[in-house]
């Protein structure tokens, strides 16, 4: 039996003994990849060949896809409170369910209307199957050791971007957008409903009790605090920069005179990177407070994002930038799956999460519109690559002051 399925201390669920189900932590690896690769990853490899086939602008099909984020982060919420409650079976099966739909919708698409419709629903599909749902799974039938299991399902996941970018890649060689995009519902549709639905299925503990010295705060307290407040922010300008760059990299290399398939590597091998850095965060977690590892890894993302602006080739070289960018976002990752627990404990865990990402993932969203839309006026993704490196460093310049009493 490993670490991971080793009954924990009765801390965390006040019963003396608790039971971490086999069947989950390798089902939710699965379905990240899956759920990541088909819902987000396929769309800023597919998005050229849409608006070429279809004529519709660039700012608009951007526009719908950013609107799914929107979606998601609003959605998100309200997803933690049902999650601290029932669990993750339900929310994640219907979430599947709902993201098969979606794709179909978007794939049918004879129009604008219907296409940002289809993203819309998409939105619901992935606050109910992405990261959230899972860290929240994770740290309540994993605590107090839940930074394992959080490492090892996202080690899984960073792998989204490896296997499917170039899959996507691939079947658009060989198939429409539209043809591409019934395909990758029908793999999501085999793989996540059936495993969420019976590997999900375990009893659900009760909340961990909270710490002594945080017994009386709220979870609503906390969430009007100054360093949650600052936290939020931190990670909403982190996100902001970190997703424009993951859906304008390809335009980028196409504007440099790559094919569409060396970019859609140069994005897939990112994954590749996330899986490498997250085997070093529960080192980099031992040897820094969570205050310090925030400055670092934002700030880290911030350079990374300026490599690619001012590193035109050769081909090599950008894969060895887009595999450090990776391993940044990669921490950047578990650095917020963690950030509820590392300062304000599990006990709230789905709620304050839901809050915190809320924001992020707001601008999550409107990060490929938004650079989208400033490519023209700044003369190119080069320049729109820099001004996102600068909204990095930015939020970097808050994250010492995240800090909590005994939490530095």
């Amino acid at each position: 039996m490993s670490d991971l399925d080793t009954p924990a201390r009765g801390a965390a669920t006040g019963t003396g003994e608790r039971s971490r189900p086999h069947a989950v932590l390798p089902a939710l690896c699965v379905t990240q990849i899956v759920s990541w690769g088909i819902l987000y990853y396929a769309f800023p490899v597919l998005n050229p060949q849409i608006t070429a086939a279809t004529g519709w602008p660039v700012q608009v099909t951007t526009a719908a896809f950013s609107l799914a984020l929107v979606v998601s982060a609003l959605a998100g919420i309200r997803v933690g409170r049902i999650l601290d409650r029932r669990g993750p079976r339900a929310v994640m099966t219907i979430g599947s369910t709902l993201g098969v739909i979606s794709l179909t919708t978007v794939s049918a698409a004879p129009d604008l209307a219907v296409f940002t419709a289809g993203w819309m629903l998409a939105g619901l599909a992935m606050a109910a199957t992405f990261y959230q749902p899972a860290f929240a799974a994770l740290t309540r039938w994993w605590a107090p050791d839940h930074v394992r299991a959080l490492t090892v399902v996202t080690l899984a996941g960073g792998l989204a971007s490896t296997v499917f970018a170039p899959l996507t890649a691939a079947l658009a060689d060989h198939l429409s957008w539209r043809h591409t995009y019934l395909v990758l519902a029908g793999v999501l549709a085999a793989v996540t409903i059936p495993v969420h639905a019976l590997a999900l299925g375990a009893p659900w503990p009760h909340a961990p009790a909270a710490a002594a010295s945080r017994a009386g705060e709220a979870a609503a307290e906390i969430g009007r605090s100054r360093p949650f407040l600052l936290l939020a922010a931190a990670f909403t300008l982190s996100a902001f920069a970190m997703y424009a760059v993951v859906v304008a990299l390809v335009p980028l290399l196409l504007e440099r005179g790559y094919t569409a398939g060396q970019a859609a590597w140069v994005l897939g091998i990112g994954g590749a990177g996330q899986t490498l850095g997250r085997t070093l965060y529960a080192a980099l977690a031992r040897r820094t407070t969570a205050t310090a590892r925030t400055t670092i890894l934002i700030a880290l993302g911030g350079l990374s994002t300026a490599a690619f602006a001012v590193v035109p080739g050769p081909y090599a070289l950008l894969i060895a930038v887009s595999v450090a960018a990776g391993m940044v976002r990669g921490n950047l990752t578990l650095l917020q799956a963690t950030a509820v627990t590392d300062r304000w404990g599990a006990t709230h865990y789905g709620r304050l999460s839901g809050l915190l990402a809320a924001p992020a993932t707001t601008a999550a969203a409107l990060a490929p519109f938004a650079g989208a839309a400033l490519t023209a006026p700044l003369g190119g993704y080069g320049p729109l690559f820099l001004l996102l490196a600068a909204v990095s460093m930015a939020a970097a310049l808050t994250a010492p002051w995240t800090s909590t009493p005994g939490h530095r």
